[in-house]
């Protein structure tokens, strides 16, 4: 009997790895764990099934995944199920809103997952694992692994292999009951205010590294030795782009992505900069990986298909979500500040870009009542010494 084990119940792991674990028929038990009750009690009244939205080129398809049996881990008696699923798993995900849940509070996930862990180390009939690591950072299995050995100290790599994962893949959770109505959009279970909408898009990149006796059933994902480069590709491309899109499309009024695709000048000069700023970074910074992505045509390629499904109009997805939590995307290390480095370090200006973390800079201004971009950004890059961030500043404050 084969257990496929999931942390946290929204889009990712509603619309893409229950779906992918249910339709690949190698496991016996779908189990997902899930602290929201009125979500929990919804789909027991529903007997473990519910319905998701994929927004293909030219529909909405709606799927049906059934048996999926959810656990509330702040229950005892759902958490003794839920650990017991653990134990017996061959594959695990997590697919939480941050990796900062980790070790959050006394049931932490990483102590929940430990407590599954720590019976499957004991019993050597039990299978190995792999737990991947679907939060937005491309360091989030090194930190759930670093998590977990805190409480299991001594965890053999030879059982459990935690695995990092690359998913530019678009999805939202939809809690508008109107948009839900007007999109037609089915709920998780009907009459629930409550609707998993993820485009089909499934080229889901996963590390090759597997433990002894490892028999992978989510076949469909694609496996990379090195996951690294593409990895911060995904976050320093495709998510860098995207804010810029967001906030170019915020800028004009602009309520929802897929109107922006209808803007030409708008399209094309994301396009350049996407392909002249962060894919020259990109391109040179793994020119060495050997892979066609880093190539100028697959990259112009790669360009072209992630614009495209930026924009798709069955996705509907709102400006105000894309551009959301400012203050984040503009951190030292994240997607708009580190492609904007690295295209600078490749000796390009990335003058686009700095448009787009200007923008970005307004909109965290007016919502933490900062009297300045340039105040702003010192609180911001309050740990970031003033020589390293001279000529980064200097070109964001001059595009205000």
């Amino acid at each position: 009997m084969s257990t496929f084990v999931g942390f946290g119940f929204g889009a990712i792991q509603g619309g893409l790895f229950l779906p992918e674990a249910s339709s690949s028929h190698f496991f016996s038990r779908l189990v997902v764990a899930e602290i929201d009750p009125k979500t929990v009690e919804q789909v027991r009244k529903y007997k473990g099934t519910y319905f998701c939205n994929i927004a293909e080129s030219d529909r909405v398809r709606v799927i049906k995944i059934e048996g999926v049996e959810i656990y509330n881990p702040m229950v005892l008696e759902d958490r003794v199920k839920l650990v017991r699923a653990i134990a017996e798993a061959q594959e695990i995900c997590t697919a939480l809103p941050s990796f900062t849940l980790y070790d959050a509070g006394k049931d932490s996930v990483a102590k929940i997952i430990c407590e599954g862990l720590k019976i499957k180390m004991e019993s050597p009939v039990l299978p190995s694992a792999v737990i991947y690591a679907a939060e937005n950072d491309s360091r989030a299995a090194s930190r759930l692994r670093k998590a977990c050995i805190d409480y299991l100290p001594g965890l053999p790599k030879e059982r459990v292999v935690f695995s990092e994962t690359v998913i530019a893949k678009m999805c939202s959770v939809v809690t508008d009951v109107n948009r839900i109505d007007e999109e037609n959009l089915a709920p998780i279970v009907d009459g629930f205010s409550k609707a998993f909408l993820v485009e089909a898009f499934n080229q889901i990149l996963i590390e090759e590294k597997q433990p002894h006796g490892f028999i992978r059933g989510l076949k469909k994902f694609h496996t990379k030795e090195d996951l690294d480069p593409f990895a911060i590709s995904k976050f320093l491309g495709h998510n860098a782009i995207h804010a810029l899109l967001g906030y170019l499309a915020k800028q004009q009024g602009i309520a929802y992505m897929h109107e922006a695709g209808k803007q030409k000048d708008l399209m094309e000069m994301v396009r350049s900069a996407f392909i002249e700023e962060a894919g020259a970074g990109l391109c040179q910074e793994f020119s060495q990986v050997g892979d066609s992505l880093f190539s100028e045509v697959g990259f112009c390629d790669y360009v072209d298909d992630a614009l495209l499904r930026m924009v798709n109009p069955y996705l509907r997805d709102p400006v105000d979500r894309v551009t959301r939590d400012p203050v984040r995307k503009l951190g030292w290390e994240d997607r708009l500040i580190g492609s904007m480095k690295l295209a600078c370090r490749a000796g390009v200006e990335p003058k686009i870009l700095a448009k787009g973390a200007a923008l970005a800079l307004q909109c965290a201004c007016v919502e933490n009542k900062w009297d300045s971009p340039k105040i702003g950004l010192d609180e911001i890059w309050r740990d970031i010494s003033e020589t390293e961030q001279n000529d980064i500043r200097g070109l964001i404050l001059g595009s205000c």
